[in-house]
C-alpha cells in the first residue's frame, strides 16, 4: 500500500492478526459487541481519548491496542 503513514502501515498489520485469530473488527460507528466472541473495535472513545482498538470478549471489554510505527 504506497503512500500510507507509519501508524496506518502498523494498523494494516494488527488488522490482519486479529483477522487470521478469528477478531471481528468493527468501527466505532458501528459497533455489534454480539457479532462474535471476539471483538476489536477502531478508534473506540476511553475516558482518556480514543484506543486505536479495544478488544471485546463476549461484550466485555478485556484489553486495549496502540498501533505504533516500527522503530
Amino acid at each position: 500500500m504506497a503512500n500510507q503513514n507509519p501508524e496506518q502501515i502498523a494498523r494494516d498489520e494488527i488488522d490482519k492478526q486479529l483477522i487470521d485469530c478469528g477478531w471481528v473488527i468493527q468501527h466505532k460507528s458501528k459497533i455489534s459487541l454480539s457479532a462474535n466472541l471476539g471483538v476489536a473495535v477502531r478508534e473506540y472513545s476511553t475516558e482518556v481519548g480514543p484506543a486505536d482498538y479495544v478488544l471485546f470478549v463476549d461484550g466485555k471489554p478485556v484489553g486495549i491496542i496502540e498501533a505504533k510505527r516500527v522503530e
